[in-house]
């Protein structure tokens, strides 16, 4: 894609790396809440026995014990992932490996959810005792690093779920590969997969306005001055490019695709 991008010099911005100056991604956080959401919801359908899962009920019933919910990443999706898991009455336990996303976590929450910082150990830990992951784990503009081996996945309880948030950018797990709403679902090391790319698209209704909510004002911004002044008034709008005049602007989309990268910063004239 990125290849064919550049050599019909197309002007490419992406969702995903639309940055302001404080980090955040603006337009990726109503999917990523969406998605995080319906993560729970996947997850508690993967569990249940007609889809080859343990046959758990997330929040266990009396003098049962709730199911183990392990998410990996406490950004957008994860957080949101949290809050539903935490709300239905699972045993929630949450991985990062920034304290201050952890501490968030566990504030928001009143202590209802185990934050765990993420290390090796800690997630073989966590996992291996979960009926539930959930991979939320996102690099803007790179693939997701596979936290997941498949011999950790072995070591999962039969018949426990993985919901892979993050198959969009390659997935968290050796054992993940894409799947579709049609077909979500797929077993693999006695281990129920949910994969689906577009996970929002199963709620186009709540994912449409979230998405158009956010998106407006930058639309909007274009508009108004035009592509190469809009790029320069607002510098999330220059790390949103991908692509540029034949030519890749993004640092990781540049080192996935093994070219050199350049400064969007270089090129805006050329677009006048």
């Amino acid at each position: 894609l990125t290849r064919v991008l550049v050599e019909r010099r197309v002007r490419a911005l992406a969702y995903e790396t639309l940055q302001p100056g404080d980090g955040s991604l603006p337009l990726l956080a109503p999917m990523s809440e969406v998605a995080g959401r319906l993560a729970v919801q996947a997850g508690a359908w993967c569990l249940q026995a007609q889809s080859a899962g343990r046959g758990v009920l997330l929040s266990g019933a009396s003098g049962v014990r709730p199911a183990k919910v392990v998410i990996l990443g406490a950004g957008i999706a994860g957080t949101n992932a949290c809050q539903v898991a935490v709300g239905v009455g699972a045993d929630v336990s949450i991985l990062d490996v920034d304290p201050a996303k952890l501490r968030y976590v566990h504030d928001i929450l009143g202590g209802h959810v185990t934050t765990v910082m993420s290390n090796r150990a800690n997630l073989e830990e966590e996992v291996v005792a979960a009926d539930l992951v959930v991979g939320s784990v996102l690099i803007p503009g790179a693939r997701t690093p596979r936290l997941l081996s498949r011999a950790l996945v072995g070591a999962m309880r039969p018949g426990a779920a993985l919901v892979d948030l993050s198959i969009d950018q390659g997935g968290c797990a050796e054992t993940s590969r894409p799947t579709t709403h049609a077909h979500p679902t797929y077993v693999e090391e006695e281990v129920v997969h949910y994969c689906v790319t577009n996970m929002p698209a199963a709620v186009p209704h709540t994912a449409t306005f979230a998405l158009t909510n956010a998106t407006l004002s930058y639309a909007l911004e274009i508009a108004d001055h035009g592509f190469a002044e809009a790029l320069r008034r607002n510098p999330a709008l220059r790390r949103a490019t991908n692509v540029l005049a034949g030519r890749v602007t993004h640092p990781g989309v540049a080192e996935a695709a093994g070219v050199a990268v350049t400064p969007p910063e270089q090129l805006l004239d050329a677009l006048s």
